[in-house]
């Protein structure tokens, strides 16, 4: 097997409108330094308050993606594609020791003592006044992050498939997770070398689901 690399990154927008789910992988590995710019790309994501509310396990060992398979209805992309991201959501993060993050932000200068003590205050009061509402709110942090996976992957040289089609028990099974029941499952993400391209399907016109100010008053472009 080859290590494929590209030299010359996709820009942002282009990258966002050459991207398909791909869905047959080649098994070429993807190299680690370019594995790693990845990750690193993908946790760069934005989270609520910063707390990275995500847990991301990168699913590599043939034995981990013939269950990640087997607990996704047998889809065959996690087999093929040398690395599968599976992304879950914490929503308990926010109720941990949060300082090592203020540490980071303090270091890095982008937070002050002021705006740490007031984040000390706000993230529990927050977090209490969401409810039941808290793993939606942990799943949707996961979902940028892997949005930020895709989009770089596809700026990268990489392919990538959004997969909703699994069973949550049995992918916390997978990743050692079966025992916590707090964890969700966001989106599992095959990342590796396209076999075949896939056109562009189109999508609707921007008047069809896009409006202005309100539901039903739709934007002309």
């Amino acid at each position: 097997m080859s290590v494929i690399t590209q030299t010359q990154a996709l820009d942002v927008p282009t990258a966002i409108l050459k991207r398909r789910s791909i869905k047959t992988f080649k098994s070429d590995p993807i190299a680690p330094e370019l594995l790693k710019q990845l990750v690193e790309l993908t946790v760069a994501a934005p989270s609520s308050f910063n707390i990275q509310d995500w847990q991301i396990i990168l699913v590599q060992d043939e034995g981990q993606k013939a269950a990640l398979s087997a607990a996704s209805w047998n889809q065959q992309q996690i087999i093929q594609a040398p690395v599968t991201f599976v992304f879950a959501a914490n929503p308990k993060a926010g109720e941990q020791d949060l300082t090592p993050i203020y540490e980071k932000a303090l270091e890095t200068g982008a937070w002050n003592e002021g705006t740490i003590n007031y984040f000390k205050n706000a993230i529990p009061q927050f977090q209490a006044s969401l409810g039941d509402k808290q793993r939606e709110y942990a799943i949707k942090d996961a979902i940028i992050a892997a949005t930020h996976l895709v989009l770089a992957a596809e700026s990268l040289g990489l392919s990538t498939c959004f997969m909703n089609g699994w069973i949550e028990e049995q992918v916390k099974a997978v990743i050692g997770a079966a025992d916590d029941p707090d964890l969700a499952i966001a989106v599992v993400v095959p990342v590796g070398y396209a076999a075949e391209p896939r056109l562009n399907p189109g999508r609707l016109p921007l008047s069809a689901n896009v409006s202005v100010d309100r539901i039903g008053n739709p934007y002309q472009g």
